[in-house]
């Protein structure tokens, strides 16, 4: 009888044995493929999600920082006459050559102002007038306002 638990006990250790060989390749193919995720480093799987995370972390500052400059930049740029035209007629008849003209410089808001130099013979006068969000204080002449609607349509 102490016989036959020898050999049963002889055969358990046996299987025990051979299911622990099986696990220990199991965990060397585990370790493997954690060795090649981890780029052959020595920490586990989680060291590397939390390094990971923090360069995530990291990423998302500097986003939101360029997101931020962007902003200014868009700012400035809004500011910046970005529209221009020019409008060149002959403001009185018989002078020809189209000497007179008219020069509108916006922004993004369509602000900014309208330069006008009219040339006559024996004189030029040059006037300005302010123009907000596409529209002036002052009455504009029809060559003052084809040039702001140009300069608006860009």
């Amino acid at each position: 009888m102490t016989a036959v638990i020898a050999l049963a006990a002889g055969g358990v250790a046996l299987v025990a044995l051979l299911v622990a060989l099986w696990l220990w390749f199991l965990l060397r193919r585990v370790r493997s493929a954690q060795l090649v995720l981890l780029g052959g480093g020595k920490a586990d799987l989680v060291d590397f999600a939390v390094s990971l995370q923090g360069r995530i972390d990291d990423l998302h500052r500097a986003v939101d920082e360029i997101a931020a400059g962007l902003a200014r930049v868009d700012r400035r740029v809004d500011g910046t006459v970005s529209k221009t035209s020019i409008v060149r007629y002959d403001a009185y008849e018989g002078t020809g050559g189209h000497q007179s003209a008219s020069v509108a410089l916006l922004d993004a808001g369509r602000t900014g102002i309208v330069v006008t130099a009219i040339q006559g013979r024996d004189y030029a006068r040059i006037y300005m007038k302010d123009v907000d969000r596409g529209r002036a204080p002052v009455a504009l002449s029809p060559e003052e306002q084809e040039a702001v609607e140009r300069a608006m349509a860009h």
